[in-house]
């Protein structure tokens, strides 16, 4: 069998769209001004960003000065948690979140509990979903904010963020504070769900460029007018204080592109990907014993292939796989530095062995039905070698 390359791990990085590079550099090599100096160089800069803004809140359904620039998805996610609860923590200290959180989140919330905080982590069920009465069972007179991911990172679940959404805003209605306010990562979903926020019924929303085919290093922090947060860092009157610092003009016009790009794509990006979804999906199962999907069957983001494949561990089959010109992940590109079992497998009442032996196929824009044909004749072999090798036997009960 000849050897191709086969990148299935979108979920941790996509490559920049050629149309994003070429608004990206004219702001690297001849628009390079400061948008806070006031010559027409800097103007030009600053101009830039005043369009980017723009065009994103338009996708967003929101008002441009609703939109912070970051640095990505886990600064974001930290100015939302932190910054919020730091800002309004008189008016209680309470934060709902779930135990299936991207680690951005959950070590935000970990920081608050060290600062005197209380957090509710909640429950998901064996799809790695939470529900909207669950959210709204846990708010108390002291909750001031929830945050819940909206399509995890690691088995594509998507969660009712609409109706979670509803639930934190009648709650809302009927507090003469204001309170709570409801935060979502929305990293994974930007090319695949619906980001109006109005829609959402959310407050605060996380997008980043690197998964959806802009630059690294670029993100934004959604946060409905009224709402205030307390600076992680200082220095300078950039993004309303919020988040200070000289800008990334090329990194913030190639965010809006790349967006827009998504935006108008999405369509022909969800059908296209979750057939070719299925398909691994159902050849995987088909042809390899001991197998389990991880993730909601049908409530999943369509490029996300979450198997569990029993008996091996899943850093080996992920070297064999790349020796094979296939590229994926054992979980969060975040942690792969970790050789601990993924906290999200985990959260699905799986025991660590089942964790361990996960692996994450990401699919993208340019993945073909051959790709998906490569990789499911390259699979059967790899795993009957490790088997034959491991000490690992999982119970039969969960697969």
């Amino acid at each position: 069998m000849q050897v191709r390359n086969v990148y299935m791990d979108h979920a941790a990085a996509t490559p920049i769209d050629r149309k994003v590079v070429e608004v990206m550099l004219p702001f690297l090599n001849e628009s390079y001004g400061n948008p806070s100096s006031f010559h027409s160089v800097g103007k030009v800069a600053s101009d830039a960003i005043l369009n980017a803004r723009s065009s994103i809140a338009q996708i967003l359904g929101a008002r441009a000065d609703e939109v912070i620039f970051t640095s990505g998805g886990t600064e974001s996610d930290n100015l939302a948690i932190l910054g919020y609860a730091r800002k309004n923590k008189d008016f209680g200290k309470h934060i709902i979140t779930t135990k299936a959180e991207h680690e951005a989140v959950l070590e935000s919330c970990a920081e608050l509990e060290r600062e005197g905080f209380e957090v509710t982590y909640l429950d998901v069920d064996e799809y790695g979903m939470v529900t909207a009465d669950q959210v709204e069972g846990a708010l108390r007179d002291d909750t001031i904010l929830a945050s819940v991911i909206y399509a995890n990172n690691e088995i594509g679940t998507v969660n009712p963020i609409r109706e979670i959404g509803a639930k934190i805003q009648r709650a809302r209605k009927g507090s003469a504070k204001n309170f709570p306010v409801l935060h979502i990562d929305a990293c994974q979903a930007a090319s695949a769900l619906e980001l109006n926020i109005q829609k959402l019924n959310v407050d605060m929303l996380t997008l980043n460029g690197s998964k959806i085919y802009g630059p690294k290093g670029a993100g934004l922090l959604y946060v409905r007018r009224g709402i205030k947060l307390q600076p992680l860092q200082f220095g300078g009157a950039q993004e309303k204080r919020v988040r200070p610092g000289t800008e990334n003009v090329a990194g913030i016009v190639g965010l809006a592109s790349a967006l827009q790009i998504a935006d108008d794509g999405r369509v022909q990006y969800v059908q296209k990907t979750t057939e070719l979804r299925d398909k691994l999906i159902n050849g995987i199962l088909s042809s390899i014993s001991k197998t389990r999907l991880n993730g909601h069957k049908t409530e999943r983001l369509p490029n996300n292939v979450n198997i569990s494949f029993m008996d091996i561990e899943g850093e080996a089959l992920l070297l064999y796989l790349d020796s094979k010109g296939v590229y994926v992940s054992t979980g969060s590109a975040c942690t792969s530095q970790s050789l601990d079992p993924s906290h999200v497998i985990l959260a699905l009442g799986m025991p660590y062995e089942v964790a361990h032996g996960s692996i994450r196929f990401s699919l993208g824009r340019d993945t073909t039905e051959e790709d998906v044909d490569y990789v499911l004749e390259t699979l059967p072999p790899l795993v009957e070698k490790l088997r034959k090798i491991s000490p690992v036997k999982v119970d039969e009960k969960y697969y």
